[in-house]
């Protein structure tokens, strides 16, 4: 049986980028043309991230930072597809994430969107993150991923660092902040959910053609959304 991303990405034309991939990059079709984004190069991720296979992390084309400037590197309408895969969990305004990747989509246009299930990770102890406090954060531009995010991950994922001196508790904070562990936790459902009320929120046209929940996929939730062109409705 083909695996469900291969399906989706068979779906996607011409030339786009692909945000935050680290070591594990799309695979996509070799007719696509891609571009890699992130917030850190190639020799800061082998130093942030030294449990990952160095020789497959990707060269990064375009230092970004989706949190201070989104993607103001690239014009509106220009990309055929962009992809953020377990990317949207870790910045500080999730919908302001979301307008920027619609924004530069061209009309017809994939945005790939995947996002870990709370059920099946880590952060199955946390309480999900209501979209009241991610209207929140959005009304208020938020730019910077709060303490009290990162406290919550630590208390969930890392207890035992409350116990340590004052000192070590400090860097292990500080180890997670330059990690950019998960700030806003979702399930598959609740992110469904997220994606249309942001969507309608931004008055952004899309339509899901490919959308998976973790039921399905065993650990996460995979979108495909084409930007629908003006008069088309959404569903």
């Amino acid at each position: 049986m083909e695996n469900y991303r291969d399906s989706a990405y068979r779906l996607l034309q011409g030339a786009g980028i692909e945000i935050g991939a680290l070591n594990q990059p799309a695979a996509l079709p070799p007719e696509l043309s891609v571009s890699y984004c992130d917030v850190i190069s190639r020799e800061e991720a082998k130093r942030l991230f030294p449990e990952t296979d160095s020789s497959r992390l990707v060269e990064v084309h375009h230092l970004i930072d989706l949190d201070n400037s989104g993607l103001q590197l690239f014009e509106s309408n220009s990309m055929d597809f962009v992809i953020l895969s377990h990317v949207i969990e870790h910045v500080a305004n999730p919908i302001a994430v979301l307008d920027e990747l619609f924004r530069v989509c061209k009309p017809a246009g994939h945005v790939v969107i995947a996002a870990p299930d709370k059920d099946y990770t880590f952060d199955k102890p946390r309480q999900l993150t209501p979209f009241t406090h991610l209207l929140e954060e959005y009304q208020q531009q938020v730019t910077t991923v709060s303490d009290a995010h990162y406290l919550d991950f630590l208390k969930a994922v890392h207890p035992e660092v409350f116990s340590r001196p004052a000192e070590q508790f400090a860097r292990d904070l500080a180890g997670v902040r330059a990690r950019r562990e998960h700030a806003h936790v979702w399930n598959s459902a609740s992110f469904a959910s997220f994606m249309r009320e942001a969507l309608g929120l931004l008055k952004i046209m899309a339509t899901a053609e490919v959308e998976l929940l973790g039921t399905q996929t065993g650990h996460e939730y995979f979108a495909l959304w084409r930007k629908n062109n003006p008069g088309i409705d959404s569903t």
